[in-house]
């Protein structure tokens, strides 16, 4: 039986909450604490279930694991046990291939089964072997992937697409191999650089943070440091669109408002605004909620890209948004090709929308949605039947929450203090 979320909707949530750290950020910060055999100790670090299944792989690598408090763990690396990721652990985790780019980098050798994750279409690995065979890794493919390399040498690698994951695996690699690596193309979204001021603070020579140029002067050694992981703007975003639905008010704490200007953006075209003072956002009650047109009356839309634009996590909390807002708008998500099909799931609730193709949807709203019997395919189109079994008219049940739990921490507790009805069965 899969644990579910029993859900009354049509209560306006109202508190504060204080915003976990980023999901995207701690996964390669924790591969990261292989790249030295010092004490390295994470602070900030969301107790949800993608970092725990990377304690699990860090613990069968020979790792040292300890929980000082809440959200911080110290971690030793005295010495590398194995350079093979457990297959089981490997499919429960698309992030398990971010152990490939330290483990090379530390021990010249990894075997690393296809990782898993999120269902939402073809999530392509050639960026990262194009990246490990240009710094001098030689590849076979056997049903693993096996990557050995003698001796890494820093070069130039021009990213044939800007993956986040592709990118850190050639920083991890890169820090430590010989002379100078120069990534054209990389990806340079917050949690980018947060691995990449972790891993100065450690003693690499990395610049160009937060560009698409970065510049690697290779070290023979890392140190051992403390770093605390950035706010989780996902789960900040999520949480913004679910107050304005809900026809609510909230006070975000520790949110970083500075990696929110494309997100308000996008929110405000549905007519969805905050206040900022300092690292606080505060959402006010009695929003408009009114698609506000472009130039020309013409409707408006909401589309991903790479960093800085909109970011692709965020499109099917948009969607369930846009469900409530009066006027149409059109979200694009560009990016991955099954994110979309979820909403077959909102249009059974009574959403109004126009699926026009795997990356296309229109959305009219307002509509009265209902409650439902639903399924959780991924982490984020599991939050969005979240926000919208919580503005919907009478009870819903959530199944297989293990994937919004994989990157929302403590979900039902969190809304359950802002006043919202909501259970967690086994």
């Amino acid at each position: 039986m899969m644990d579910a979320y029993s859900i009354e909707g049509n209560f306006p949530l109202k508190g504060k909450i204080t915003a976990s750290g980023n999901k995207n950020a701690a996964l390669p910060c924790i591969a990261a604490v292989l790249l030295t055999d010092e004490t390295v100790v994470l602070k900030n670090l969301p107790e949800i279930e993608d970092v725990h299944v990377m304690f699990k792989v860090l613990k069968i690598l020979g790792v040292d694991i300890k929980k000082k408090s809440h959200g911080i763990y110290s971690f030793k690396t005295q010495n590398i046990s194995t350079s093979e990721i457990p297959a089981q652990l490997a499919r429960n985790i698309r992030a398990s291939i971010l152990f490939a780019g330290p483990l090379l980098a530390r021990s010249g050798k990894v075997t690393l089964p296809p990782p898993g994750g999120d269902v939402i279409g073809r999530r392509r690995l050639d960026s990262h072997f194009l990246a490990f065979s240009a710094l001098g890794a030689q590849i076979e493919i056997d049903g693993l992937f096996r990557i050995n390399a003698n001796k890494l040498v820093g070069t130039d690698i021009f990213m044939d697409e800007a993956s986040v994951t592709a990118t850190e695996n050639a920083i991890m690699a890169a820090v430590l191999a010989s002379g100078e690596t120069v990534i054209i193309n990389a990806a340079s979204e917050p949690h980018v650089q947060d691995l990449c001021r972790m891993l100065n603070q450690m003693g690499a020579k990395i610049t160009g943070i937060g560009s698409n140029i970065l510049t690697i002067d290779g070290v023979k050694k890392l140190e051992g440091t403390e770093f605390p992981i950035g706010p989780d703007f996902m789960e900040v975003g999520s949480y913004i669109g679910l107050t304005a639905v809900t026809r609510g008010e909230l006070e975000i704490e520790n949110a970083g408002p500075e990696n929110l200007r494309m997100t308000k953006i996008a929110f405000g075209k549905l007519g969805i605004h905050w206040d900022t003072d300092g690292s606080t956002i505060y959402v006010p009650s009695g929003q408009e909620l009114k698609v506000s047109p472009e130039l020309g009356g013409m409707i408006p839309k909401i589309d991903d890209a790479p960093w800085p634009g909109f970011p692709a996590d965020l499109t099917s909390i948009m969607t369930v948004v846009a469900t409530q807002v009066e006027g149409t708008v059109l979200i694009h998500e560009k990016l991955f090709e099954s994110r979309m099909f979820f909403v077959d799931k909102l249009i059974g609730m009574g959403a109004k929308i126009i699926l026009c193709d795997p990356h296309r949807a229109v959305v009219s709203g307002p509509a009265r949605l209902r409650g439902a019997e639903l399924v959780s395919p991924d982490v984020r189109a599991g939050m969005a039947m979240v926000i919208a079994a919580l503005c919907a008219e009478g009870k819903s049940k959530i199944q297989n929450v293990y994937q919004i739990e994989r990157g929302y921490e403590n979900l039902p507790e969190k809304l359950q203090s802002l006043g919202a009805k909501i259970e967690r069965t086994e």
